[in-house]
């Protein structure tokens, strides 16, 4: 592996960084005025902002730490301020990937993969919901960018930079500890003679470092979210019972890839991998194909064994496009074909998001189902407690609970999850399970589900919009030691 270029050029730098500012400020201004409302994961990140920790119920801190920083500088809680972070950290990331890019690949290629990364319809996403995989890339991406550099100049510096920046990566989401059995490929079968033993005991020594705090708060509170990754999983904790051959979801996840990445780059991607079977690819792109295809072959696996989110596999994606540029730019029909599409969805999304409230392909049910109504449903739940005389409001669904402690900020309510049985089954039951102080409480609970109490005074929630508009909830004006 050698660097394709001897001298310093940024030249590739100010038409990279054009063509992703301009793009960043369109998602910019898409959020300010989008309509979306904080979906239930990203106020319950929100929510772990406000109280920061080393770790929490079911991810890593970094991305409470990220949105706390975002809230206090803008001296706002608004979900535009939340999300900030994800269009910027895709900005960075793609050009973090172009200077790598420059450095194995060349100036064009360091061009069209910082393009080519801000492009991919999973950026286009990631950048209008913040998301731990967000969070993580530009650790990843840094992490990587070590890595090659030490196939060229082997350094402790370096190998101790490279193991904090994938450290980093971890701590902002678990699916980095890919890039470790990576790694570990890598070293089995490629010829890095200048890479040693020593080079990877360094790495390893600052990731552990870096990530200890967080293993420590597993270890003080149960390993929580190694319980979560677990029942993520599925079938790990009970194989026998669980385990089976879900084609259906393979196929559903492998084919899902190709709207993740773009279809040409994932067909580019694959028909690479055949390529490099047959020994007909360089060492670096080899090395960064197994910085890849094996993280999507391991999610394949979970798909045939459980199921599997299609965004599961993520991080192959930023090795995967250092990659996979540079060889559409052989093929350029590819290449612009791949940006027509790519850059459509780039520019369609967001501007989609603008018209969420009222977005409708059949008359009926909104495009952004899922992410309209939330506020509205918490809003109701607070009037319906100020016209109770109720302060204190207990709820069992986690997603009401997200919303609730998010819009509910500063209001004078006091919230918590309702008692459960065994382990907790989210944060807001693991950090604020209810404990009575002998007055009325407003229970909210999904309709159809058992009474809460055999005394309570009922009340229906209705919801005219957004996800709540099919899914009745009720309330109860309980004793709160019935909860108990």
């Amino acid at each position: 592996m050698s660097n394709v270029v001897s001298t310093p050029d940024r030249a590739w730098l100010k038409p990279a960084l054009l063509g992703v500012g301009l793009l960043t400020l369109y998602r910019v201004l898409a959020l300010w005025w989008g309509q979306l409302d904080l979906f239930v994961d990203e106020a319950q990140y929100w929510f772990w902002g406000q109280e920061l920790a080393f770790g929490y119920y079911s991810k890593p801190p970094m991305i409470g730490w990220v949105i706390r920083a975002f809230v206090e500088a803008a001296g706002s809680d608004a979900a535009f301020w939340v999300r900030l972070p994800a269009p910027l950290f895709h900005a960075v990331t793609a050009l973090i990937l172009g200077a790598i890019a420059r450095e194995h690949l060349g100036h064009r290629a360091a061009v069209m993969t910082a393009l080519g990364y801000a492009t991919m319809p999973v950026i286009a996403v990631g950048s209008t919901l913040i998301s731990t995989d967000t969070i993580m890339f530009p650790f990843l991406a840094l992490a990587l960018g070590g890595y090659l550099r030490l196939v060229l100049e082997p350094s402790r510096n370096l190998a101790l930079f490279t193991g904090a920046m994938l450290g980093l990566a971890f701590l902002s989401k678990y699916a980095a500890i890919y890039y470790i059995m990576c790694a570990g490929l890598v070293a089995l079968a490629l010829p890095l003679e200048r890479l040693r033993a020593r080079n990877y005991g360094m790495i390893l020594l600052a990731f552990l470092i870096t990530i200890s705090p967080n293993i420590l708060w597993n270890v003080i509170n149960g390993f929580s979210t190694v319980q979560h990754t677990m029942d993520n999983a599925d079938w790990v904790r009970d194989p026998s019972a669980r385990a089976g051959l879900n084609l259906t979801g393979l196929a559903e996840f492998f084919l899902l890839q190709f709207a993740v990445f773009g279809p040409l780059i994932f067909a580019a991607l694959l028909t690479m991998g055949w390529q490099a079977i047959r020994g007909q690819l360089t060492l670096v792109q080899v090395t960064l194909l197994l910085f890849a295809l094996p993280i999507i072959a391991v999610v394949c696996i979970q798909a045939l064994l459980s199921e599997a989110y299609a965004n599961w596999a993520a991080a192959a994606s930023i090795a995967g496009i250092v990659a996979v540029m540079p060889w559409l730019i052989e093929r350029p029909r590819w290449l612009r074909a791949s940006f027509w599409i790519n850059g459509a969805v780039s520019v369609v999304l967001p501007l989609l998001t603008l018209f969420a409230g009222s977005l409708s392909l059949d008359g009926e049910n909104l495009v952004f189902n899922r992410y309209v109504g939330l506020d509205e449903m918490s809003e109701k739940i607070f009037q319906l407690a100020e016209d109770t005389d109720q302060t204190v409001i207990v709820a069992s669904n986690r997603d009401v609970l997200a919303d609730l402690f998010y819009t509910g900020k500063g209001r004078g309510f006091t919230i918590y999850a309702s008692p459960f049985e065994g382990r907790a089954p989210h944060h807001y039951a693991l950090k604020h399970p209810f404990e009575s102080t002998g007055s009325t409480v407003l229970y909210v609970q999904k309709e159809g589900r058992s009474r809460p109490c055999p005394e309570f005074t009922k009340f229906e929630i209705n919801n005219d919009e957004g996800k709540y508009r099919t899914r009745q909830y009720m309330g109860f004006v309980i004793e709160g030691d019935c909860l108990e």
